[in-house]
């Protein structure tokens, strides 16, 4: 295990310095490093925490920060950083900061005791701006950006090679209401992205979205950030697609699940996207298609149970809002909001006339197409003079190894998440973030 990890660290400093055409490269790593006051010591007795021990959280906090510098990736997102103590506080920021890295923290909402840290390396990058994000929910969650410019070389394309960088940890989906939720805090993270591009004026650039994002490639949070043109990093290093979810793992949850949770997003500027309500919309309807479909329903029966008691052939905005009662999307303190509501039944009802018939239903609600965003090819780009920078993916790993297997090591004790570091290489590429 120790030769992996050289091979892995080795690999990831000197592809930051040159790949083998000569191209500088910058590095990003992702870790929930599982927060004391959270890891049990005893399966016996769960109310024993690391955090009443501190010889044990600070021996694996130097371990973990040992492992980081080692590494040197030129970005650092932490989960699950334990922002309520401050010796420990102290350390990452004196050994991070000794080593080079300028880091911001910020703990969740209501004290929750843990939150983000995201750090950045002086050699790679000057900061223009940070932002925290809180979304004020049940979860107490909040997200960190960061808008920050390459410095030379590794800004050869460009003299102000900019990149957004978000770090997050959504909401753990202990039962069905929740997954709204999640949804929706993803909403909230790109539309603050998308207020803060226009509030500064920016031109198109890359965005990594990185962090524990407590779902797999299989629920409505992927399919959301994907037909929104972001890839996975670590799944396009693999060449793997969006249905090989089997392939990897990162993280054993609390109920003993190994599942592949934690991910580094990356939306280059020629990826046409869609307007970002639209993708919302659609990722509710997905929502709403699964809870439907898992009831057996047929389209025909679908569309009688939204007509509710309405004996004509079309859904009103009344039984739409009373099938959303029914399926536990509305009616409780983490349902969608008013304008949420409003907002979806705007998307299905597309003549505008008040009514949703059948065709409507079909179009919007029960086939509706995940299509994935496409890039832009060179004959179109003909047309569009303005050139820009992306990354490429050059490399991904994982560790431990054996969860690049779908397999989960006991003798690993870290943390319960894995590590995830992406090597990314500056390309030349046309401009055109535009709507599809």
């Amino acid at each position: 295990m120790k030769g992996r990890i050289s091979k892995i660290g080795s690999y990831a400093i000197s592809s930051s310095i040159k790949d083998h055409h000569q191209q500088p490269c910058i590095s990003c790593t992702t870790f929930n490093i599982l927060a004391p006051i959270y890891k049990r010591l005893s399966p016996k007795d769960q109310s024993i925490r690391e955090s009443d021990n501190k010889a044990y959280w600070m021996g694996r906090n130097h371990r973990i920060i040992d492992w980081l510098l080692y590494e040197r990736s030129s970005i650092i997102c932490l989960q699950e950083f334990w922002v309520g103590n401050e010796e420990l506080v102290r350390l990452y920021e004196k050994r991070l900061g000794d080593a080079g890295y300028l880091c911001y923290k910020l703990g969740r909402t209501n004290n929750r005791g843990d939150g983000l840290l995201t750090a950045v390396h002086k050699d790679y990058f000057r900061v223009v701006n940070s932002r925290d994000l809180l979304f004020n929910d049940c979860g107490d969650r909040v997200a960190q950006l960061l808008h920050v410019e390459l410095v030379p070389p590794y800004s050869q394309y460009e003299s102000h090679q900019q990149v957004l960088i978000v770090n997050t940890h959504l909401l753990f989906p202990h039962d069905s209401t929740l997954s709204i939720v999640r949804l929706q805090q993803v909403y909230k993270i790109l539309q603050y992205v998308e207020s803060y591009q226009k509030e500064v004026n920016l031109s198109p650039m890359p965005i990594m979205l990185c962090g524990d994002w407590n779902g797999s490639k299989r629920g409505h949070v992927y399919k959301f950030l994907r037909s929104q043109g972001f890839v996975s990093s670590y799944d396009t290093a693999h060449r793997y697609t969006d249905s090989d979810a089997h392939k990897w793992v990162s993280h054993r949850n609390h109920r003993g699940n190994i599942c592949a949770v934690d991910f580094i997003w990356l939306l280059n500027p020629n990826r046409y996207r869609k307007l970002l309500k639209t993708s919302w919309s659609e990722a509710v309807f997905g929502m709403f298609r699964y809870l439907l479909r898992r009831a057996s329903l047929t389209a025909e029966d679908a569309f009688a149970f939204l007509k509710t008691d309405n004996d004509g052939d079309y859904i009103t905005f009344m039984g739409f809002c009373e099938t959303l009662r029914q399926l536990n999307l509305t009616g409780h303190c983490n349902g969608l909001t008013t304008k949420e509501i409003k907002d979806l039944w705007t998307q299905a009802d597309i003549d505008g006339n008040g009514l949703v018939d059948y065709k409507e239903f079909q179009q919007r609600i029960w086939n509706q197409n995940w299509s994935e965003p496409r890039d832009a090819e060179d004959g179109e780009a003909k047309g569009n003079k303005e050139q820009t920078v992306g990354f490429s993916v050059k490399n991904a790993v994982l560790f431990p190894p054996e969860v690049e297997k779908g397999r989960w090591p006991e003798n690993y004790s870290l943390s319960d998440h894995a590590r995830l570091t992406v090597v990314f290489s500056p390309i030349r590429m046309p401009c055109s973030q535009l709507v599809s």
